[in-house]
């Protein structure tokens, strides 16, 4: 479907930076540069939108949302408990083929840490969540987990890109994955909070880093 490669392939480019936050976009260059239509585009952008990663300004265009790393703690508040949910599902209703595809997920992740190829990380992560959010069945929790997903790519793209915590954050969600294909809904769960804590960690570290930088603004000013 046009729209969904259009929706992947802008979130892509803001996930990436190739679209900047506070970029003045127009749907009609977007078009252009996808080589699609101006319908599948919109419809794209207002999903982003819906997802916090655009804002559609009135008469002006479309607006590459800031990001704040402040937003991240609401983010991971809320993403812990759905996330315990969705890989207890996952182990519970998970077919063979897609206990399969987990493996398979779980050496790609591997791979593009040993590669150091930050851009195959991002698309293994995509994928990743997008298999364990299928197994669980249940098209809501699809729908919000790959909301929340969708948000977070896009602040720790630019954050593990040190290939200690690429390394790191590739361990947490191999961890998962394999939990959930050798059926250990425990283990899962664990393996998730796991993940959630080590990524709090990473954005209180981040925000720590630019606190001192405010505060020599304030006085400055």
């Amino acid at each position: 479907m046009l729209s969904e490669l259009a929706y992947e392939t802008i979130e892509s480019m803001i996930v990436t930076g190739r679209l900047a936050p506070n970029q003045l976009l127009s749907e009609s260059e977007l078009a252009r540069r996808l080589g699609c239509g101006r319908t599948p585009v919109r419809e794209a952008l207002q999903r982003l939108s819906h997802e916090g990663h655009v804002q559609v300004l009135p008469r002006r265009g479309i607006l590459v949302a800031p990001f704040d790393v402040t937003q991240q703690f609401a983010l991971l508040e809320a993403r812990r408990p759905l996330e315990e949910l969705m890989v207890r599902l996952a182990v519970r209703r998970a077919s063979p083929a897609q206990r399969q595809a987990m493996l398979a997920a779980a050496r790609d992740f591997e791979a593009a840490v040993a590669s150091g190829d930050l851009d195959r990380y991002i698309r293994c992560n995509r994928h990743a969540s997008r298999l364990e959010a299928e197994a669980t069945g249940n098209p809501i929790l699809l729908r919000q987990m790959g909301m929340i997903h969708g948000m977070a790519r896009r602040y720790w793209y630019g954050q593990i890109a040190a290939p200690d915590l690429l390394a790191a954050a590739a361990t947490c969600h191999c961890t998962v994955l394999r939990a959930i294909a050798a059926g250990d809904e425990d283990a899962a769960a664990r393996a998730a909070h796991d993940l959630i804590d080590f990524l709090a960690d990473v954005a209180r570290r981040a925000l720590e880093r630019h606190l001192p930088v405010a505060a020599d603004a304030r006085k400055a000013g």
